[in-house]
């Protein structure tokens, strides 16, 4: 779906349906979700020594500004880049992050190759020094990376969280996020923050993959069905176990408010 609006919308509705998941109030979920033009920025972003200048310049420039729960730093999102989610409960013994972040990593690489099976051959995980958000579940395709992965963990659920860069131009992002570490960090080169080299960045459609957010996205739930699982809408959710959740629902608009509260600068 895609979140128009505020930004922090998509995150505090995962943030409930997290709690929900973790609750046995409805199954493991999948959320697929864009944002038609913004920058979602990490807790250290928030914290370097000009950042309220920094979101001001970006949201006079027309891209909304907000401060993200989930790890990493600084990502632009648009209506070119997939948001993917699975919601997961937790499972008793020892947790191996690395493990979710293999999954996750996996079913984009199938969702690929549903459509672009060459594209999908070359891909590789580890971090792409230069890109934003580096880390070391990083997707690249060639050496320029279309996809990051983070996580965010609850009391008795988590959530592994990916942005994949599907169609517009991968510099032209890595600009944009460099721009907002020039001002962010006013050339302080003693402060901890990703080094941006636009070309390290690329959009599948630039790799040889998905030019098209649709496309991704059904290439995505075909990775799921495959694997055996069965997916429901929220619209069939709703009819068939009596759930529902929008992002206007009330527990929503209220996440959304202490996100807000707790993660602003």
């Amino acid at each position: 779906m895609e979140a128009g609006g505020d930004m922090l919308l998509p995150f505090a509705f995962e943030e409930t349906l997290c709690r929900d998941v973790g609750a046995g109030l409805v199954q493991p979920s999948v959320h697929l979700w864009s944002h038609p033009g913004g920058v979602a920025l990490g807790l250290r972003d928030s914290k370097l020594p000009r950042a309220a200048e920094a979101m001001a310049e970006l949201e006079g420039k027309g891209y909304r500004t907000a401060v993200r729960h989930s790890g990493g730093a600084a990502v632009p999102l648009d209506a070119g880049v997939v948001n993917v989610s699975l919601l997961l409960r937790k499972s008793t013994g020892k947790l191996d992050f690395h493990d979710d972040f293999r999954l996750l990593a996996s079913l984009i690489t199938e969702a690929v190759a549903a459509s672009h099976p060459q594209a999908a051959a070359q891909i590789r995980a580890g971090e792409v020094a230069g890109s934003y958000c580096p880390g070391d579940f990083d997707l690249a395709i060639g050496g320029r990376k279309f996809c990051g992965i983070a996580q965010r963990r609850q009391s008795s659920a988590y959530f592994v969280h990916a942005f994949v860069i599907v169609s517009g131009s991968g510099p032209e992002r890595g600009q944009l996020i460099r721009g907002f570490y020039d001002t962010a960090a006013d050339g302080d080169d003693a402060l901890a923050y990703p080094r941006v080299i636009p070309q390290t960045l690329a959009a599948l459609g630039e790799l040889g993959g998905p030019a098209a957010a649709a496309v991704f996205a059904e290439g995505f739930r075909l990775a799921l069905t495959r694997r055996g699982v069965h997916l429901q809408s929220a619209g069939q959710l709703r009819q068939t176990a009596g759930y529902s959740l929008q992002y206007a629902d009330p527990r929503v608009l209220e996440a959304v408010r202490v996100l807000r509260e707790r993660y602003a600068r």
